[in-house]
C-alpha cells in the first residue's frame, strides 16, 4: 500500500490534461471586468468620479497652487486653500483599507481658467474638471470661470486626508489617478439668515460664509430687517438704525456690509439683501412713525383680529406719500452697498387688520377700496423704481401672488424682472408659481425651515400648563406628536431636507423656471451662540441635493449612502471649526449599516 501514493502521483504527471471545451473558455472579446470604483468622500457628491485603483499620493511639504491667468477672488481662494490643505489632517471615521502609496508626491495644483473676467452673478458657470495624474507630481483643475475653479479647490481639499502616517512624513495623501467632472444641478443654492429678530456679529456671518463655501453653496440671502429691529445703517436714512436697532453695538455699518460682500465674493458667494416691506416694518416707526400703521401695539388683542403674525406690529402705509420717499431712500442706499443684480423686497404676510388700524386706510376701504388695491398701490410705487431706476431684478415672497388674504395680479409683476420665493404648501405652491410663468426659488417651510420644531416662544402661554395626558382625537400640543407651539413643527431632520425634490410634480418646461433653493433660519430662537448647530449639517444636506441631486445613477434616492458620507463630512467640518450637530451616535459610523431602519 505504501507505493500507491507514488503511483497516483506518476499518473497525474504523465496523464494528458483534458482539453478545455468551448463552453469553459471565456469569450476572447470580453476583457475581465474592471475593479469596482473606490470610495471618495467629497461633499457635495460630485456629478462624475472615476478612480479605479486604490493608490494615494502624498502631498509634498512644499505643496503649492498656481493659476493661469490670475484673478483677485482666485488669489484669495488660492491663499486660503493652500493654508487649509497644508495644515488640515483629517482622519476619516472609517479609513480606507488596502491601499498603496505612490512614490511621487504631489507638489503642485495647476489651475487653468478659460475666462477669468466673468463676474459673479446669477447662472454663472461653476463647472470644473479635476485630475490627479499618476506619478506626475501634479494635479490639474480646469474651469471656465474663477468661480468654478474655487469649487474645484474645495473638492481637492476634501480629497486630502491623514492616511499616510510615517511613510509620508505625516503629510496628507490624495487619490492618485482620480478624475472628476463636476457641475451643479441648480445655479441658486443658498442660506437665508434673519438678522432682525436676533443680531449676529459680523464675525459669525463671515464664519457662516466660510462654511457655505465648504459646502459649495453660492447665495447668502441676508434678511436684514424686520418688525423687531432695523440693524443696518443707511447713509441717507441713518435714523432707521439709530432708532430701530437693538443698540449701537448691534448695527451693521457700511464698512461691515462691504467687508461681508467682499468676503463672500472671494468664495464665489453672492449676497442678496432683503428689506421686507410693506409688512414686517414695525422697526421703521422709531424714525418715521407717521408712515407706519399699528406700530408698537399688542400683536394679538383680545376678541379682535391679530395685528401681526407674531409679536412686533407695524406696516408701511401705502396711502402716505412720505412712505415712498423713505422707501426709495432705503432702496437706493441698499443698491449702493450690494452689487448683486437681485434685491429681495419681501411683501409677505401683509396683515389687513394692521392697515385698518389707520383712519385714512379705513376711509379708503369705506369708499370702495380693497386690501388688494392697497398692496397694488405699494408695489406699483416701489417695484418699477427698483427694476427700472436701480436696474434690479426684484424677488418677492410668494404671498404677493398667492397670499391667502392680500395679493396683486400678474399684470403688476412683470415676469422678466420678478422672481418669486416659495415657502408655503411645499411642491404645490412651487407648481402654482412656475405654472404662472415666474422663476422660482424654493424654500418650502415643510422641508427647508431650519428653525421649526423648537417649540413656541411667546410668553404667558397657558397651553403648556397641562398635567394630564391629552385626549386622543384632538390636536396634540405637549404630548408626543404635538407641535409644542412651533407653527411649522416637527423639526426638519437632515433626511427630511435631503429627500426634498424641489422639482416634484413639475413638467420639464416648468422645471426650467426653478432657479434652485434656500434653507432658511428665522431667528426668533437663534443667535450666534447656536448658529452652527442650527445650520449644520442640515444645510449641508440641502447643499448636496442642490448641487448633484439626491438620487443615484439608477434614479433611487441615496439617503442610505448619504448617511455614511454625511457622518464623515460633519466630522471634517468640526475639524474645520464648524460646530455642526452630530446626526447619530459615533457608534453608528464606526459600525456601517448597523443603525439603519432596514437592511
Amino acid at each position: 500500500m505504501a507505493a500507491l501514493p507514488y503511483l497516483l502521483l506518476a499518473l497525474v504527471l504523465i496523464w494528458p490534461a483534458a482539453a478545455p471545451t468551448a463552453d469553459s473558455l471565456p469569450p476572447p472579446s470580453q476583457p475581465p471586468p474592471p475593479p469596482p470604483p473606490q470610495k471618495v468622500q467629497v461633499w457635495p457628491k460630485p456629478t462624475s468620479i472615476s478612480w479605479q485603483s486604490a493608490v494615494y499620493a502624498p502631498l509634498s511639504p512644499s505643496f503649492s497652487i498656481r493659476a493661469v491667468p490670475s484673478h483677485p477672488s482666485l488669489r484669495h481662494a488660492i491663499a486660503f486653500y493652500t493654508r487649509l490643505i497644508r495644515t488640515e489632517r483629517h482622519a476619516a471615521l472609517v479609513p480606507p483599507a488596502n491601499y498603496t502609496l505612490a512614490r511621487v508626491p504631489i507638489r503642485l495644483v495647476a489651475l487653468s481658467v478659460s475666462d477669468p473676467e466673468v463676474p459673479l452673478g446669477p447662472a454663472v458657470d461653476e463647472s470644473y474638471a479635476l485630475s490627479v495624474l499618476p506619478d506626475s507630481g501634479s494635479a490639474d483643475i480646469s474651469a471656465a470661470t474663477p468661480w468654478g475653479a474655487i469649487r474645484g479647490l474645495e473638492t481637492f481639499s476634501q480629497l486630502a486626508w491623514a492616511g499616510g502616517g510615517a511613510a509620508t512624513g505625516g503629510q496628507p495623501i490624495v487619490p492618485s489617478g482620480i478624475e472628476i467632472s463636476d457641475r451643479p444641478h441648480f445655479t441658486h443654492r443658498g442660506i437665508l439668515l434673519d438678522t432682525a429678530r436676533n443680531y449676529y456679529p459680523v464675525r459669525d456671518i463671515l464664519h457662516t460664509l466660510r462654511a457655505m463655501a465648504f459646502n459649495k453653496l453660492n447665495v447668502f440671502h441676508w434678511h436684514i430687517t424686520d418688525a423687531q429691529s432695523f440693524p443696518i445703517v443707511l447713509p441717507t436714512v441713518p435714523n432707521l438704525a439709530n432708532f430701530g436697532s437693538y443698540s449701537p453695538a448691534m448695527r451693521y455699518t457700511d464698512n461691515d456690509v462691504r467687508r461681508i460682500v467682499r468676503f463672500a465674493e472671494s468664495f464665489g458667494i453672492r449676497v442678496i439683501p432683503e428689506i421686507d416691506m410693506p409688512g414686517h416694518t414695525g422697526s421703521w416707526a422709531g424714525a418715521y412713525p407717521e408712515i407706519v400703521t399699528c406700530a408698537n401695539k399688542f400683536w394679538a388683542p383680545r376678541a379682535k383680529p391679530a395685528l401681526a403674525a407674531e409679536p412686533g406690529t407695524g406696516q408701511l402705509n401705502p396711502l402716505n406719500p412720505k412712505t415712498y420717499r423713505v422707501a426709495q431712500d432705503v432702496l437706493r442706499d441698499l443698491v449702493a452697498l450690494f452689487p448683486d443684480p437681485y434685491l429681495h423686497g419681501g411683501a409677505d404676510e401683509v396683515n389687513t387688520a394692521c392697515w385698518e388700524d389707520d383712519p385714512v386706510v379705513r376711509r379708503f376701504l369705506a369708499e370702495g377700496g380693497t386690501h388688494d388695491h392697497l398692496l397694488e398701490v405699494f408695489i406699483n410705487a416701489t417695484r418699477p423704481y427698483l427694476a427700472q431706476e436701480l436696474n434690479r431684478t426684484v424677488v418677492y415672497w410668494e404671498d404677493v401672488l398667492l397670499g391667502p388674504k392680500v395679493t396683486v395680479g400678474p399684470t403688476i409683476l412683470p415676469k422678466e424682472t420678478t422672481i418669486l420665493q416659495t415657502w408655503n404648501n411645499g411642491p404645490e405652491n412651487t407648481k402654482r408659481v412656475v405654472a404662472a410663468g415666474y422663476r422660482a426659488i424654493v424654500s418650502s417651510a415643510s422641508y427647508y425651515y431650519l428653525d421649526c420644531g423648537h417649540g413656541g416662544w411667546v410668553g404667558n402661554d397657558s397651553r403648556y400648563d397641562k398635567q394630564e395626558k391629552e385626549r386622543e382625537g384632538t390636536p396634540l400640543f405637549n404630548d408626543p406628536g404635538g407641535t409644542g407651539g412651533s407653527w411649522c413643527a416637527p423639526f426638519k431632520t437632515w433626511q427630511r431636507v435631503y429627500d426634498y425634490d424641489i422639482l416634484h410634480g413639475l413638467t420639464d418646461d416648468e422645471a426650467q423656471l426653478v432657479l434652485g433653493g434656500e434653507v432658511a433660519l428665522w431667528s426668533e430662537q437663534s443667535d450666534e451662540t447656536v448658529l452652527d448647530g442650527r445650520l449644520w449639517p442640515r444645510a449641508a444636506a440641502a447643499a448636496e441635493t442642490l448641487w448633484s441631486g439626491n438620487k443615484g445613477s439608477r434614479g433611487k434616492k441615496r439617503y442610505a449612502n448619504a448617511t455614511e458620507r454625511l457622518n464623515d463630512w460633519r466630522h471634517r467640518m468640526v475639524g474645520r471649526g464648524i460646530r455642526a450637530e452630530p446626526i447619530q451616535p459615533l457608534w453608528c459610523p464606526l459600525h456601517p449599516g448597523m443603525c439603519n431602519l432596514s437592511q
